[in-house]
C-alpha cells in the first residue's frame, strides 16, 4: 500500500565503488556531475567532522514521527546511509543521541535527515556523520505512516534505494548506481587536475588566460577604461 510499506532494497552500489569514493571532495563530484545535483543548502553536518559514504536505505516518513526511521535501523546492513525524507519539518525531532548510539553501534555509516534533530550536544562533539535541516528539542511521534526502500527526493535530489551517498563539509550529494564507476573516475581526475593548479599557484605559473579570452568571447572589453 503505497504511504504504508516496507520493501526489500534491490540493487546496491558494490562495496568497492564505495571504498574508492571514500574522503573523495564533494565537491570535485559535484562539479562531476555538470554542477546540477545536491542536497540543498539547508541540510548540514551536524557532527563535528567524518565523511559520509554509503549506500542508501531511504525511508518516506509523516512528518515529525520516527516509527519508519527505527524500523530502518533494525533493517540496515552494516555501512548502510538512512536517508529520511520527512518533507524538511522542523517542528518535531526525528533522532537524538538514542538512535544515534544504535545505529552506530549497529555500524551503520550515518544519517541524512530531511528534518529536525535532537541532542545536538552529542552529535556535534563526535565523529558519526548525521546531517539534518534543524534542531529542535521536541520529540516525535511514532505512528506512522512511512515507506521504506521507495525512492524519495530532497531538494530535487533523486534517491533511490542502494545509490551512493556522499557527505562532507560541502554538504551532501547523491551518485546514482549506474553512474558511479564513470562519476568516480572523473573525480578522481579533477582532483589530478586540481593539485597541478595548486602547484602552479604555489610556483607563480598559473595560467589565467581563459579570463580574456572569455571576457572577448562574450563581448566585453579586458582592460579597463
Amino acid at each position: 500500500m503505497t504511504g504504508l510499506q516496507i520493501l526489500q532494497r534491490q540493487r546496491c552500489v558494490p562495496a568497492a565503488i564505495v571504498q574508492a569514493f571514500r574522503g573523495v571532495p564533494v565537491a570535485n563530484i559535484s562539479d562531476c556531475m555538470a554542477r546540477m545535483t545536491a542536497g540543498g543548502p539547508t541540510l548540514r553536518p551536524m557532527h563535528k567532522g567524518g565523511y559520509l559514504c554509503g549506500p542508501a536505505l531511504t525511508v518516506k516518513s509523516r512528518p515529525g514521527d520516527n516509527l519508519m526511521i527505527h524500523k530502518a535501523i533494525a533493517m540496515a546492513q552494516p555501512g548502510d546511509v538512512i536517508v529520511v525524507d520527512a518533507g524538511g519539518d522542523l517542528s518535531n525531532a526525528l533522532i537524538g543521541e538514542l538512535m544515534v548510539t544504535t545505529a552506530r553501534k549497529n555500524g551503520i555509516a550515518g544519517f541524512v535527515m530531511n528534518g529536525a534533530i535532537r541532542d545536538l550536544d552529542m552529535i556535534a562533539a563526535g565523529d558519526f556523520p548525521v546531517y539534518a535541516a534543524g534542531v529542535t528539542h521536541r520529540g516525535p511521534y511514532k505512528d506512522g505512516p512511512g515507506e521504506i526502500n521507495v525512492t524519495i527526493a530532497i531538494a530535487g535530489m533523486v534517491i533511490q534505494p542502494g545509490d551512493l551517498v556522499l557527505g562532507d563539509a560541502d554538504g551532501l550529494l547523491c551518485v546514482p548506481i549506474d553512474s558511479a564507476a564513470e562519476i568516480l573516475k572523473a573525480a578522481q581526475a579533477k582532483g589530478v587536475a586540481e593539485q597541478k593548479i595548486l602547484k602552479d599557484i604555489a610556483e607563480g605559473t598559473l595560467d589565467i588566460s581563459w579570463i580574456d579570452a572569455t571576457l572577448k568571447r562574450i563581448g566585453c572589453n579586458t582592460e579597463p577604461r
